[in-house]
């Protein structure tokens, strides 16, 4: 059960002012409080508002492109999935697919404006608890601590994206008149933001208590893990290691359970979110009155007609994607350098691949002839909008059960499509994703017993058959396993690694892990990048992802598509804002290399 409500524990009024933004004009030109005064709002009451309006802007705004998941800019542009749809549906998409992207894509303007909204949010929490006497020093510490972790976290992901980004703190307001917030220096050097982001995430790590009264609140241990995780994305080994040796050791979550592996696709069931996995999630909820406030940035990705949702059929999960699951048949291992064209191509309609496969494809993506949930065996082309140019399979970690109709799905009607809105989180940092990290900091840092360790920690609970699909076996809803009296639904083999030879070995082998564990879950576009470090590696495995996919039935078919190394590490700045920033003669925001 979910224990923290974006929506139903504010005034709905307040909601309401806090979401007026049509009429300002950039991303720093619109004030979290809208047209309420900080002096409505300056009590205990008010604060706690302001806090939990910033913790809603987590969900991104009402559009695809601030989706939380990352779904278009992590897993569709990464080669996990195809776009989906049609060519023509949210065709502002297939650049971004094919790294054709320019600067006047809207959709990375939305999520400009829907990571800096959350920015200027979290601002807001500081600037008003100040002048809250009533609010306890304990009090201020934590809230300060809650809105320093989300200011961190939103300049986080915007770091990732776009990589020259300008720093906004609780001094840069509209009242000032000042708009200057740069990405560059008067010499037209980029400033790097990364102290400022530690900052934020220490402060919070500091000052945040182990447990929190709501689940969905950030506490010290989740904090501590995003600090981990950005020095990891700095390169500093060390740091990250000491952080993450401590996380494992006595991390919680803000429940209070200490951080565990459950079962893999229980972290996709409503009914159990929050679990001792779960190191911080998007808190989505429906059926309250919320309408399109829910998560509507990710409801594009339910199966096309009959199916769940009865639309759209995008983020499709690529062919690529699905030969990754391909093990050895002796030692159960990844076929690091072969899984693309070992044995054909997984699920294919002829000359199909009968090999060993870990079990984690299926509950990855709905593949034909294979128990989707309570739904039934998935039927292919009646849940792909278009075949010719969208693979063979359809999104599930996103998805709910039949038996949950009407119960983690919206009922309302409030807009084209609720049947997409669900109340399954979007898990941003998951147990797992933490441990596969601290392998990657063992790894750099030499100790590959240890980095074995952890990697083998996640593929021991793959291997466990009381997680696997079964063919005739019953789902049961409320603990996301099937009967495992009845056979398997393929033929499943996964198994640890023996040892870790030596580095350039172990960081393969955690590099493939994570994208097994967490694909279709916004990581993969980002994880090449942060292995990549100069070498040309994104540039190497997407470039092969595109040549391979040419002949098949995917968009590649028909897009030509080539990742140049040195620009598309990145994510140009959007024009929009470059314009308006820029509006007075002064450059306050330049443009990224080669855009």
């Amino acid at each position: 059960m979910k224990t923290i409500k974006y929506l139903s524990i504010i005034p709905i009024g307040f909601v309401v002012i806090l979401g007026i933004q049509a009429c300002k004009k950039n991303f720093l030109d619109k004030p979290a409080l809208g047209a309420l005064s900080q002096s409505t709002v300056a009590n205990r009451t008010g604060v706690q508002g302001l806090l939990i309006g910033a913790y809603h802007s987590l969900l991104g705004e009402v559009n695809w492109g601030s989706a939380p998941s990352n779904w278009v800019f992590g897993s569709v542009a990464g080669g996990d999935s195809y776009k989906g749809s049609t060519p023509s549906d949210q065709g502002d998409i297939t650049p971004l697919e094919i790294w054709a992207y320019n600067a006047n894509n809207p959709y990375l303007d939305q999520k400009w404006n829907g990571i800096y909204h959350g920015v200027q949010r979290a601002n807001e929490v500081l600037r008003v608890m100040v002048n809250v006497p009533e609010l306890t020093d304990a009090e201020k510490k934590t809230i300060a601590g809650e809105a320093r972790f989300l200011r961190g976290y939103w300049h986080f992901e915007a770091k990732r994206i776009w990589n020259s980004v300008p720093y906004v703190d609780e001094t840069v307001t509209v009242s000032n008149g000042n708009l200057n917030a740069p990405n560059a220096d008067a010499t037209g050097n980029y400033i790097d933001i990364w102290t400022k982001i530690e900052a934020d995430l220490q402060f919070a790590m500091d000052n945040l208590p182990e447990t929190q009264p709501q689940a969905g609140r950030a506490n010290k241990w989740a904090a501590a893990s995003y600090l981990a995780k950005a020095f990891l994305y700095e390169h500093k080994y060390p740091q990250a290691k000491a952080l993450f040796d401590q996380i494992i050791t006595s991390g919680k979550t803000a429940k209070g359970e200490k951080y565990a592996l459950v079962n893999y696709f229980s972290n996709f069931n409503a009914p159990q979110d929050n679990s001792a996995e779960s190191i911080f999630a998007v808190q989505a909820s429906v059926n309250e009155g919320s309408g399109t406030n829910g998560n509507y940035g990710d409801n594009l990705q339910f199966p096309n007609g009959s199916g769940p949702g009865g639309c759209c059929g995008f983020n499709n999960p690529s062919i690529s994607l699905a030969n990754s699951y391909k093990t050895d048949p002796v030692t159960g291992l990844p076929l690091f350098s072969t899984y693309n064209t070992a044995g054909g191509d997984v699920s294919a309609p002829t000359g199909a691949y009968t090999g060993t496969l870990d079990p984690r494809i299926d509950f990855v993506m709905g593949r034909p002839g294979i128990p989707y949930m309570d739904w039934g065996l998935y039927p292919r082309d009646a849940w792909i909008r278009e075949p010719a140019t969208n693979g063979l399979f359809s999104p599930k970690k996103i998805v709910y059960a039949k038996a949950q109709v009407g119960s983690i799905s919206s009922t309302e009607t409030s807009f084209w499509g609720p049947t997409q809105m669900s109340s399954i989180n979007v898990n941003l940092m998951r147990y797992a994703d933490v441990l596969l990290m601290a392998a990657e900091a063992e790894a750099e840092a030499g100790t590959l017993t240890k980095a074995l360790g952890y990697v083998n920690q996640v593929r021991s609970r793959a291997a466990d058959p009381t997680g696997w699909v079964y063919k005739s076996g019953t789902y049961n809803a409320s603990t996301a396993k099937y009967s495992d009296n009845a056979t398997a639904a393929d033929n499943y083999k996964v198994s640890t690694y023996p040892v870790f030879t030596d580095k350039a070995f172990a960081l393969q082998a955690i590099l493939f892990e994570r994208k097994l564990e967490l694909a279709m879950e916004g990581h993969r576009f980002f994880d090449l990048q942060r292995f990549d470090r100069g070498t040309g590696l994104m540039a190497t495995e997407l470039n092969a992802f595109a040549t391979s996919e040419k002949s098949r039935p995917s968009p590649f078919s028909i897009n030509n598509a080539t990742f140049t190394k040195g620009k598309n590490e990145f994510y140009p700045i959007p024009q929009n804002q470059i314009d308006l920033e820029n509006a007075t003669g002064t450059i306050y925001l330049k443009q990224n290399p080669g855009y």
